[in-house]
C-alpha cells in the first residue's frame, strides 16, 4: 500500500503459549506485526496498541518485521522441555503479507521447523506461499503441515471493500489448488462471514463450490466478531458502503460476538454447503467462537 513502511525489530521470544482449554491451537508465532492486507474487520488490529500505535492506518502502514525470528525459534525448539507440538503461524498478522517477499522470515521459520521435524499450520490470504512449496513439502513429509486460506467471499465488491490490500479471493483458491496438487494439505476457512453481506446461503454456497472446484481438502467457517480497536475501523466502512445494515449491526454486536443463535444458523448453512459439495468427510479446522480473553492470549506473540 502506498506510504507503507517496514520497521525491523528484534524479538526476545517467538513461540506464544495459549493456555486455554478446548482452544484450536496451543502454540502460536507471528513473524510480523501489522498487515498491509488492510482487512477492515481484522481482529488483530488491537495488537498495534501494545506498541502505542493506532489500530487504523498505522496497523496497515507500519509493519514490524521480527528479523531475528528464525534464530529465536531455533533456540526455543532446542529447549529440553519442548515436546514438538504443532505451532499455528499467522494468528496476529498474515505470515505472507507483502513484507515477506523481502524478508523471507516465514520461509526461514518453516526451514527451522523442518530441521527440528516440528509440525505446524499456517493461515493466510497471501499467494506468496506458492514460493515455499519445496519447504512445505519437506516439512509435511517429516512432521506435518497444513495451509488454510481465509476466503469469506468470492464477490469482488466485498473483497475490494473489506480486504483492499489482500490478493483476489480466486487467486487464493488457485494458490491452494497448486499446493494440494503438489502434495501439501490445504483448505479454506470461510471467515469472517459478514452479517447481511456474505452470510446468505447463496454466498456461502458459492465459496464452498469454488473451494471444492479448487480441490480444497477441508472447509471451516467463522462468523464476524468485533473487538474494540477493530469495531472503530469496520463500522465506518459499513455505514458508508452498506448504510441500511448499520442499525442491524449495532443491535447484533452490542458485545464483541454475535448472538449464539444467529451464529448457529449461519454455521448450519455452512454445514449444508459442505455436504452439498462433498467436503463433509474431509477434516476441517475446528469452527470456533472464541472468548475475548482467549483471543487476546493468542495474539500477544
Amino acid at each position: 500500500m502506498a506510504g507503507a513502511e517496514v520497521q525491523e525489530i528484534f524479538c526476545k521470544s517467538l513461540i506464544n503459549r495459549v493456555d486455554v482449554p478446548d482452544f484450536p491451537f496451543r502454540w502460536t508465532l507471528n513473524p510480523y506485526r501489522g498487515c498491509r492486507h488492510a482487512c477492515t474487520y481484522c481482529y488483530a488490529r488491537p495488537t498495534h496498541e501494545f506498541l502505542g500505535l493506532d489500530t487504523g492506518r498505522e496497523f496497515e502502514q507500519r509493519v514490524f518485521a521480527k528479523v531475528n525470528a528464525p534464530e529465536v525459534l531455533r533456540q526455543e525448539l532446542r529447549r529440553p522441555k519442548w515436546m514438538r507440538e504443532s505451532i499455528a503461524i499467522g494468528t496476529a498478522s498474515d505470515p505472507y503479507e507483502p513484507a515477506e517477499a523481502q524478508y523471507e522470515l516465514t520461509r526461514r521459520i518453516l526451514q527451522v521447523l523442518r530441521e527440528f521435524e516440528n509440525p505446524a499450520s499456517i493461515t493466510t490470504k497471501g499467494v506468496l506461499v506458492r514460493r515455499d512449496l519445496d519447504v512445505l513439502q519437506e516439512l509435511g513429509s517429516v512432521a506435518g503441515v497444513s495451509v488454510t486460506f481465509s476466503v469469506g467471499s468470492i464477490d469482488e465488491k466485498i473483497w475490494k471493500l473489506t480486504e483492499p490490500g489482500a490478493p483476489n479471493p480466486m487467486a487464493r483458491l488457485e494458490a491452494m489448488q497448486f499446493l494440494v496438487e503438489n502434495g501439501v494439505q490445504a483448505g479454506v476457512m470461510m471467515a469472517p462471514l459478514l452479517p447481511g453481506i456474505s452470510d446468505s446461503a447463496e454466498s456461502i454456497d458459492a465459496v464452498a463450490e469454488a473451494a471444492a472446484a479448487h480441490e480444497a481438502q477441508y472447509l471451516g467457517a467463522n462468523v464476524l466478531f468485533l473487538k474494540p480497536g477493530s469495531r472503530e475501523w469496520f463500522m465506518p466502512m459499513l455505514s458508508e458502503a452498506y448504510p441500511r445494515l448499520a442499525p442491524g449491526y449495532q443491535s447484533l454486536y452490542q458485545k464483541t460476538y454475535a448472538p449464539r443463535d444467529y451464529t448457529r444458523r449461519v454455521l448450519d448453512l455452512v454445514d449444508d454447503s459442505r455436504r452439498s459439495w462433498g467436503l463433509v468427510n474431509k477434516p476441517a479446522p475446528r469452527t470456533m467462537q472464541p472468548q475475548q480473553r482467549q483471543l487476546e492470549l493468542a495474539l500477544t506473540a
